[in-house]
């Protein structure tokens, strides 16, 4: 009995660390960078890729962007990279928060509107309606890539 009740316990603390890798299911809360949005009311597509450069830099091309509060953009993601990249958008705060998190668990899977990784060579979408303005930020919080100068800026003007 008592192996089985320690068994049982073992289970129960191991749980936690193995759920503390997961990212799934959004932040659960309001964002400031705006919501999720739908690609039928889209107003622009901005063309985004992601790679490795010969000297080692990891770069978004474009890595600013302007757009207006209340707009529908479709971020269209390309990998052009030979390594797996993220493109996760979101407020600086939140960013670093992420970023802290990925060198813990640099597995982490993410469920996420905001964000999405891609195996190099593929392409994917995050559409985002941006609802407040300000300046947010746009990285690769896979490790070691913001510091290799992967990460940019999204400016939301007021209309």
């Amino acid at each position: 009995m008592k192996a089985a009740i320690f068994g049982l316990l073992a289970v129960a603390l191991t749980t936690p660390a193995l759920a503390s890798g997961d990212h799934a299911g959004g932040h659960g809360e309001a964002m400031a960078v705006g919501e999720p949005g739908k690609k039928a009311n889209a107003t622009q597509t901005i063309r985004v890729t992601m790679k490795e450069t010969d000297d080692g830099e990891m770069i978004f091309t474009p890595s600013t962007f302007k757009v207006y509060r209340g707009q529908t953009i479709v971020f269209a993601i390309q990998n052009l990279g030979e390594l797996d990249h993220e493109f996760v958008l979101d407020q600086e705060d939140r960013i670093m928060e992420h970023r802290a998190a990925m060198e813990k668990f640099p597995e982490m899977e993410h469920d996420d509107p905001n964000a999405i990784r891609l195996a190099a060579g593929e392409s994917g979408e995050v559409i985002w309606k941006f609802t407040n303005g300000g300046t947010f930020k746009i990285a690769c919080l896979v490790p070691g890539h913001y510091d290799a100068g992967m990460h940019g800026d999204v400016i939301v003007a007021g209309k």
